[in-house]
């Protein structure tokens, strides 16, 4: 008994034990503090606890933190662990991992399984699709751009830069003597600071000078700005703070932004007064990195506000003047996605902004919006080497001379986050065509159709097949702002063509929807619109209904023509001629039709197939051969028909 006392003590104590670690791990989690939260999770893990919230937390706490090696490893236990209980949003993040660390093969198939497991309204249904839009077309994209690391970044965490003049204002973790103690507990990088650096002549590297503004910098973040037109106005983002750090409930301090003026102090320097919160904050979510738009009318944000579409999303507000500002905006799912749409940067031509729930390398990528009569076009992925596996964002750029500057923390820079400057250089514009071919009369997909396009003079230019879907692909691009011709054939069908002609924008697929029409057996007329079969007359004895031999024969034809299509429903109508009374006529013509039909169906055909069988008597003439009228015998025979009319093919 003593024994089994103290085994029930330890099984206790154990217990209470793991509830604590657990708890702990989950303050760390609902904090922000995922290095902290990963530890604790791997270590619950380790003592034999598999259960689904700690296997999704522990991969979330890596995979926020960009470690896509460790979340991979724990994502795919996940989903070999629940793969019935997994939630596509989890299998979307397996296949992220997984472009992550290059292994796009897997990455495609687990990014197919995502398409079928999410909801329909998810975007990224379709964007995802492996079959519309493969992940190769990103992969193997023609590279447009050099990349240089900038001499200012350290070994800890550099990024959003921002024209300032012709400086270059930009956040860095540095470990400064002075805040050397505080840390911000999400990746345990010091917090970070602004500081101003000097661009060289060829806008190739930065050289760092000072610390951008004393009175700005706090103990805690402060990051990403944006600048009014005249530069007199900074928009920057720096955690809840008044005085002190401010937090929520669950202990997270959010992401604020501030706005502060300048006035001058010597013919050097620039004093920054008047720091104001701008009134769109909430204790409650998270609003930052801005960017204003070059007239100084409008001012993009990233927020996880009410209204968010993901995880977070890219909002837009009229700058009213007096520190009043339009109602936020979303910016709609055409840029916003489930996932974590942020860093937006607004010229005169596009938006360019980072993203995870577009299709991409891995992590955060950085995608191209231009600006068309005040809406976005499809987001483009600007591809390697800009983008890379881990995250890329920060993008911004002076149009004019296509250089700029991107943060990225890819394996190959100095520390955490670096700045990379940039020069794009002009491609040839290139897109991708893809589409699908459905039957005409049945509107479902036809397989193995050729599909050929072909150039304006007619020559083919790119030939394929479709597939048990109907969908087909060229493997190869095609010109941007051109014309062309598909043209799609199947044997039994009849050949048709549609024309197409690409946008502007570089790497655009296109994506075209064809109709192929069967070619219709022989015994298919049409009369005056109306699809009949035509078979020869089918003959009754004198007065009489049952189906004899040589009209079982023709009936057969029917049989035979409604097994060949599968889904066509007929209506039949008898007539006689005007010979004998007229109600007679039409009782004998109800028989003979009931007759055909109960026929058809005793030959394998369903009875739902044939959508009624009417007797018409003599009331349907096809010839003037009326009561009274003497006729030729061949001239009555003319009125003593039946007819199979076809209602849906």
């Amino acid at each position: 008994m003593k024994n089994i006392i103290t085994l029930v003590l330890i099984l206790i104590a154990s217990f209470s034990y793991a509830q604590k670690k657990l708890k702990r791990a989950d303050n760390f989690f609902n904090k922000m503090w995922y290095v902290e939260a990963a530890k604790e999770y791997e270590t619950i893990v380790m003592k034999g606890d598999y259960s689904f919230e700690v296997l999704k937390k522990l991969a979330d706490s890596y995979y926020f933190n960009t470690d896509m090696k460790n979340a991979s490893k724990w994502y795919e236990t996940l989903v070999s662990e629940y793969p019935d209980k997994v939630e596509a949003e989890y299998i979307f993040k397996y296949a992220n991992t997984l472009a992550g660390i290059g292994e796009y093969k897997k990455a495609k198939k687990w990014m197919q399984k995502f398409t079928q497991k999410a909801e329909k309204e998810d975007s990224r249904v379709e964007k995802f699709n492996q079959e519309k839009n493969p992940i190769e077309t990103i992969v193997n994209m023609e590279p447009q751009f050099e990349l240089k690391n900038l001499s200012i970044n350290t070994q800890y965490s550099d990024f959003g830069p921002m024209y300032f003049g012709k400086q270059l204002v930009y956040a860095s973790a540095q470990d400064s003597s002075v805040f050397h103690s505080r840390k911000y507990r999400w990746n345990e990088q010091p917090y970070s600071d602004l500081f101003l650096g000097n661009i060289n002549a060829l806008q190739t590297d930065v050289r760092r000078s000072r610390i951008f503004s004393e009175i700005i910098n706090t103990p805690y973040h402060e990051a990403t700005v944006a600048f009014s037109p005249d530069e007199k106005k900074v928009y920057f983002t720096r955690n809840n703070y008044d005085g002190g750090l401010q937090k929520d409930e669950q202990g997270v301090s959010h992401l604020k932004l501030y706005s502060a003026t300048s006035i001058k102090y010597s013919d050097k320097y620039l004093k920054w007064v008047n720091i104001r919160e701008l009134p769109f904050n909430s204790d409650y979510y998270s609003v930052g990195h801005p960017s204003v738009s070059k007239d100084g009318r409008k001012l993009f944000f990233t927020s996880d506000m009410p209204g968010t579409i993901g995880g977070t999303d890219i909002f837009v507000v009229d700058i009213l003047g007096n520190n009043e500002y339009s109602e936020p905006k979303n910016l709609g799912p055409q840029i916003n996605t489930p996932g974590r749409e942020m860093f937006a940067y607004i010229t005169e031509r596009a938006l360019y902004f980072a993203s995870d729930g577009h299709q991409g390398l891995g992590g955060l990528d950085v995608f191209e919006s231009v600006l068309e009569k005040e809406s976005f076009t499809t987001p483009i992925n600007l591809a390697a080497p800009l983008n890379s596996t881990l995250d890329d964002f920060g993008y911004i750029v002076q149009e004019g001379t296509s250089k700029g500057y991107v943060c990225s923390n890819r394996k190959s820079g100095k520390g955490d986050d670096d700045i990379y400057s940039f020069e794009r250089f002009e491609l040839p514009c290139n897109q991708y065509i893809n589409g699908s071919v459905i039957d005409q009369r049945r509107k479902i997909p036809v397989e193995n159709v050729l599909v050929q396009l072909k150039d304006k003079d007619g020559s083919v230019i790119g030939e394929t097949k479709t597939k048990i879907n109907g969908t087909f692909t060229f493997e190869d691009n095609y010109l941007c702002s051109a014309s062309y011709d598909i043209e799609v054939s199947k044997e039994e069908y009849k050949n048709n063509s549609k024309s197409l002609t690409t946008t502007d924008i570089n790497g655009e697929t296109n994506s075209i929807t064809l109709t192929i029409e069967k070619e219709l057996n022989k015994l298919i007329i049409s009369e005056n619109g109306i699809l009949k079969i035509n078979i020869d007359i089918i003959y009754f004895d004198l007065g009489k209904s049952y189906i004899r031999d040589d009209a079982a024969t023709e009936l057969n034809k029917v049989v035979s023509l409604m097994n060949e299509y599968p889904e066509m429903i007929i209506k039949i109508e008898s007539h006689t001629d005007s010979r004998g009374s007229d109600a007679y006529n039409l009782k004998l013509s109800k028989r003979r039709a009931k007759a055909t039909g109960d026929y058809i169906i005793s030959q394998g055909i369903s009875k739902e197939r044939i959508e009624s069988a009417i007797g018409y008597g003599e009331t349907q003439l096809i010839n003037n051969c009326e009561n009274g009228v003497e006729c030729t015998d061949k001239l009555h025979d003319a009125n003593r028909r039946s007819e199979f009319i076809i209602v849906k093919m």
